[in-house]
């Protein structure tokens, strides 16, 4: 990757007397209080609000259309195309903006803890609470890397800045564009932090597979043997607290590459969801939750200064923005081999599918590029309760190249490495959201620890009726009758006819893509 241009616009900003250099921890503690942008809990942590936009703003993303990329993207609702002169015009209001600010915070790391692949980044914020949430979620360069840092891509993040939609090119006073050709992200009108470390993934889902890698977002650990596992899932499944695990260490909570080499993490951090957090269910998360962590949106206690994580207030989207060194059980650098096991998490708000299952290869092709689950509270704006959604590869928002380009390496990955993979459901059981309830956190371990182990390898299954997926009749540690969905229902019936429901909804989706081998469309999908 070649180091992009920094055009003069951007060189006076940073040339400035209001920037403030590569800050300490410390020091942006300091200023997000003082500065009355956030509260500190009695943790250590810096807690700050984010007004309105307590989840991403998917409806106002875009990616500039430009010659050199525009026949790469996949435009459409995801992928939302705004003109270079909107782009430009908006660049130089956000540079103008930021240099009227008393003080500005600069963070430059990484984002790929694979040398060969790493992007070097700079972030440019208006708030000190934000970059320290950026330090916190990328990687940290060593004072040697310091000294070397070119930045190949800069985020100026403006929240205070509004675009006007009548003369920017944007639906909303709200905008996240990312122009690929000038290596620039601009984020203006949202105090959510998220955007700026889905930004980042954004581009490296262009820009990694490009050198024959695969992009992904999933968490991934490892076992004392090497054993490797990754786990892929929206927001909300259980990617960060089941990989999570104190008998196998971390290697990252949410985005990964994996190439000719193996897997490693994208970040530097973790942005671990926090609602009804408690050391008894999530030890090492809670225990992650120390002096300079980001809490978002977490409501303290106004004289202790103690968080309540069962407070939703603000939003069931509460975060915790960490570095993985806060983790015990973790791999520095954040590399792997090869992953023995991959696990597709999914929280059915349907009561349907069963909490583990076995996939064939070609099942595994289709769930990836379905990527069913209910997007959960808070997330996104306007979802207060659970949605039925299908995100391609788990993670649509944030794939600028057809979803076909991501599912066809990971099948080839899994051919190459023979990789064994699982469907897991975290969400509702013994009936639809709101009259069955949630997966056992302590179940759902522990068949987790079972594929990872080997010890669902060879055990006997039955296949469900509607989707053609293989269930384990046992699990030690588990329940026999929470195995099969069905037999939680109180009425199988409407179990059945549930289950049809979200098997049309299934085969509804996949109708557009039309590229498929007949073996997958044939093999893969429901059986009724």
């Amino acid at each position: 990757m070649i180091s992009a241009k920094i055009d003069n616009g951007l060189k006076e900003l940073l040339s400035g007397t209001n920037i403030t250099l590569q800050p300490s921890v410390p020091v942006l503690v300091e200023k997000a209080v003082s500065r009355g942008e956030a509260k500190l809990s009695a943790d250590g942590a810096v807690t700050a609000q984010t007004g309105k936009y307590t989840g991403r703003s998917p409806k106002d993303r875009y990616i500039t259309e430009e010659a050199a990329s525009k026949d790469k993207i996949d435009w459409g609702s995801v992928n939302r195309p705004i003109s270079e002169d909107h782009f430009d015009n908006l660049y130089k209001k956000v540079l103008n903006h930021l240099q009227t600010k008393e003080e500005l915070f600069v963070f430059k790391g990484f984002a790929g803890a694979d040398k060969a692949s790493q992007l070097s980044i700079q972030v440019i914020n208006e708030f000190a609470w934000q970059n320290l949430f950026v330090h916190q979620l990328f990687i940290r360069p060593t004072e040697e890397e310091l000294k070397m840092h070119e930045a190949q891509f800069t985020i100026l993040a403006a929240p205070s800045f509004k675009a006007d939609p009548a003369v920017d090119g944007t639906d909303t006073e709200t905008f996240v564009i990312i122009s690929l050709e000038k290596r620039i992200v601009l984020i203006g009108g949202t105090e959510y932090a998220g955007e700026m470390k889905k930004s980042i993934f954004s581009v490296m889902n262009y820009l990694l597979p490009e050198n024959g890698i695969l992009s992904m977002h999933c968490s991934a650990n490892v076992g004392e043997k090497g054993d490797a596992a990754l786990f892929f899932g929206l927001s909300g499944t259980g990617k960060t607290t089941l990989s999570a695990d104190a008998n196998r260490k971390l290697i990252g909570d949410d985005e990964h590459g994996w190439s000719d080499h193996g897997i490693f993490n994208i970040e530097g951090g973790c942005y671990a969801k926090c609602i009804h957090l408690s050391p008894e269910k999530e030890p090492e998360i809670f225990g992650a939750i120390q002096f300079g962590t980001v809490l978002e949106n977490v409501v303290l206690d106004t004289e202790s200064r103690v968080p309540d994580y069962d407070d939703t207030t603000l939003t069931e989207n509460t975060r915790a923005a960490y570095p993985i060194e806060n983790i015990d059980n973790i791999v520095l650098p954040s590399v792997a081999g090869h992953p023995e096991t991959i696990i597709f998490l999914t929280a059915d708000a349907f009561g349907v599918l069963p909490p583990i299952s076995k996939l064939t290869k070609e099942q595994a092709m289709y769930h990836f590029l379905s990527g069913f689950t209910s997007k959960l509270a808070g997330t996104e704006r306007g979802i207060t309760s659970p949605e039925a959604t299908f995100s391609t590869c788990f993670g649509s928002p944030f794939l600028p190249l057809p979803a076909t380009v991501y599912a066809d390496m990971l099948g080839k990955k899994i051919d190459e490495h023979g990789s064994r993979v699982f469907l897991v459901n975290t969400g509702w059981t013994g009936g639809v959201y709101g009259v069955g309830k949630r997966m056992d956190l302590k179940h759902t371990r522990t068949m987790v620890r079972a594929a990872l182990s080997g010890e669902l390898d060879d055990v006997e299954t039955e296949t469900s009726a509607t989707f053609g997926l293989q269930i384990p009749k046992q699990i030690q540690g588990v329940p026999s009758e929470v195995l099969n969905p069905r037999n939680a229902w109180s009425d199988a019936s409407e179990y059945d006819a549930k289950a049809k429901e979200l098997s049309q909804l299934f085969k509804d989706n996949f109708k557009k893509f039309d590229q498929v081998s007949e073996e997958i469309l044939q093999k893969g999908g429901p059986i009724i």
